[in-house]
């Protein structure tokens, strides 16, 4: 297959009950290479190739977008983490 492929990974990561070490990750990957990431601990993105830097320095000069990817960590991660473990945890 010919051609090029870019997507782009959430993640939400966590080990408590209490979701207090959640991590939400967005990754930017062409053909399946990170060329960069925003990580809710570091609190920016961060460039892994000469292009993903570029972006990152532009994505982080950005207050709106961090402060929107910060709260991505309560909205979209809590949220979502917190109706999947009930539903898990009702079925035990």
């Amino acid at each position: 297959a010919d051609g090029y492929y870019e997507y782009i990974m959430h993640e939400c990561a966590y080990s408590t009950s209490d979701y207090s070490d959640m991590v939400y990750l967005v990754s930017n990957s062409f053909n399946k290479v990170v060329y960069e990431q925003y990580n809710s601990t570091v609190g920016k993105y961060v460039g892994y190739t000469e292009l993903g830097v570029k972006y990152a320095e532009n994505f982080n000069k950005d207050q709106a977008i961090l402060q929107r990817m910060k709260a991505e960590v309560d909205t979209f991660c809590r949220h979502n983490a917190q109706i999947l473990d009930s539903s898990v945890r009702d079925k035990a």
